[in-house]
């Protein structure tokens, strides 16, 4: 009877079970309810089902810990994604030793601390000796374990963004801990401090430590021998020019400017005698001018946004959502942004890097929201959230010829099949998941202008009609959901924040690499902001419905409630 009970409320691990599968998927309202009937715990039957190589569990709020038996039970284990339930704030019982274990994904939950006996695994003998991606963003972790470079020694991407960390363990850059890791993400933390050991990271390729509260950059990070990529923007840094070469320069002239000891120009490190002669000079500049240096610096530092409120606005952009779209993906915010400078330097990339990153993490691949960036110039108002048939719904989508809605979403499935065959996959990749969003809808959700034209179909892609060029400083930004309001208005903040870091960054790199002249050449009027003091300005978009009732306006007095030091809302 018991058997058959479980059977009933778990349909998917019988359906698991009888087609000997490698990969289970679960996640919906649905499993929210039978996960709180069994205490805030998986099944155990779950984890009878040891030829699984995929296991994934998300959005569940009601899933507290994972349940004993998973190590014992999945051996064959290869990715585990536990993305945005309710774990923490410990794991008990541990996850490990999971020997197969190359992917784990905890991000998203309300995990606090890792400690021995309710973290990942033992670090003798090392617990996930295999694991290569670890994913623990999103959570409110305030320290690492200390042992996690023993419990995973090939870790090659470790991912830490968004939590309370302030300071890494000295045991994470002991020498040889972590030969192969090439990646590390650490923003948005309180980091205060990087150690000199990070240098001891030989594989590192990609360090990522904006939006944290470090006052100095060791100058042995110019020893990591293949960084390419380094982004501290966001931080309190006493070293000024360091802190606009961030925002301007590529990595290999930060790093060699680190190398050189700083403000020296010279090859090779600075002679201690020198260093030292350097700090006694701040020390008494210091002394005779007061703090005002410091302030003075941290007001350059400084982020600033300006909020146009609708009543302030002559021509306020709304969107009418539909009916129709209320079934299939019913939660858009929307918001103009004004005074982006695309054109100078590398800026564009920089911004459509940034867009990938958010839809790689906060929007979980696509998976959680999707994000839509236009050219305000060709957006032609007014603009409709809608839906319609999968084969009424036309769109010219980026980079491609017009198509029907449901030939693209096929085709683009077709790709992403091929591609998993060549890369010999039991399942497609994270990146192609989203497209299957949509299977077995009736209608598809899309965002029509004036005259008709989808210039937006989430979360597949959007129009060539409105696409951003060098030349556009005037956006129209989009964020849609199947899942939350607030994870779009989450994931709007993230995206406003980023595109003033990215603005701020170009207009000053503007006060060192260009002049009056050179801005009339390229045809853009003389910049007047030439210490990149110009605020972005953010105006409000209304959601309403077919009767005109609001629905949501962004940002309203709670959105972009930003607490980091370096950044001021005017509102």
């Amino acid at each position: 009877m018991a058997a058959a009970a479980v059977s009933e409320a778990w349909p998917e691990l019988e359906q698991a079970e009888q087609q000997r599968r490698r990969e289970l998927l679960l996640t919906g309202p649905a499993l929210e309810e039978r996960v709180r009937a069994a205490g805030g715990r998986l099944p155990p039957r779950l984890f009878s089902l040891s030829l699984l190589h995929y296991l994934e569990v998300s959005g569940c709020g009601s899933l507290r810990e994972p349940g004993p038996g998973l190590a014992r039970g999945l051996p064959q284990l290869q990715s585990l994604v536990l993305r945005r339930n309710a774990l923490g704030p410990g794991l008990s019982p541990e996850l490990g030793p999971l020997p197969a274990l190359r992917v784990l994904d905890l991000s998203g939950n309300a995990l606090e601390a890792l400690p021995p006996g309710q973290g990942l695994g033992p670090a003798e003998p090392p617990g996930l000796p295999q694991l290569q991606t670890l994913n623990l963003s999103g959570n409110r972790l305030r320290e690492l374990p200390a042992d996690l470079a023993r419990c995973a020694p090939r870790l090659q991407t470790l991912n830490l963004t968004g939590n309370r960390l302030d300071s890494f363990p000295a045991e994470l850059f002991r020498p040889g801990a972590l030969p192969l890791l090439s990646e590390l993400a650490a923003a948005d933390n309180c980091l205060r401090e990087l150690s000199p050991d990070i240098a001891h990271l030989a594989s590192l390729k990609t360090l990522d430590l904006a939006n944290n509260q470090l006052s100095e950059v060791p100058a042995e990070l110019a020893d990591c021998p293949k960084l390419k990529e380094l982004n501290l923007q966001g931080n309190q840094l006493k070293d000024r020019r360091l802190e606009k070469m961030l925002g301007s320069c590529q990595t290999k002239s930060v790093l060699e400017y680190l190398r050189a000891g700083g403000r020296g120009r010279g090859r090779g490190r600075a002679e201690p005698e020198k260093e030292e002669s350097r700090r006694q000079r701040r020390e008494r500049r210091k002394r005779e001018g007061g703090e005002g240096g410091e302030e003075e610096v941290a007001e350059a530092s400084r982020l600033l946004l300006r909020v146009l409120h609708v009543s302030e606005n002559p021509a306020p952009l709304t969107v009418t959502a539909g009916a129709e779209v209320r079934a299939v993906r019913p939660f858009l915010v929307g918001a103009v942004v004004r005074g982006m400078d695309l054109q100078t330097g590398n800026a564009l990339k920089r911004f459509l890097t940034a867009q990938t990153k958010l839809h790689e993490d906060l929007c979980e691949k696509r998976t959680a929201a999707t994000i839509a960036t236009h050219d305000l110039c060709a957006v032609r108002r007014p603009l409709l959230y809608t839906a319609r048939p999968p084969q009424d719904l036309q769109i010219v989508p980026l980079g491609r010829k017009e198509a029907k809605a449901k030939d693209l979403v096929r085709q683009l499935q077709q790709e992403a099949e091929e591609h998993r065959k060549q890369k010999r996959r039991q399942a497609v990749s994270g990146l192609h998941r989203y497209l299957h969003l949509l299977d077995g809808q009736e209608q598809y959700p899309c965002l029509l202008d004036a005259d008709g034209d989808a210039i937006s179909f989430p979360p597949i892609t959007n129009s060539e009609k409105t696409k951003i060029k060098k030349t556009t400083s005037d956006l129209f930004l989009e964020v849609t959901s199947a899942t939350s309001l607030q994870i779009c208005k989450d994931i709007m903040d993230a995206l406003v924040l980023k595109m003033a870091e990215i603005n701020k960054y170009t207009l000053g790199s503007k006060e060192e690499g260009s002049d009056t002249e050179a801005d009339t050449a390229s045809g853009r009027p003389p910049s007047t902001e030439r210490d990149g003091s110009a605020p972005l300005v953010v105006e409000q978009v209304r959601v309403v419905d077919e009767e005109g009732h609001l629905k949501v306006v962004y940002p309203s007095k709670t959105d972009l409630d930003i607490t980091a030091a370096h950044v001021t809302v005017i509102r």
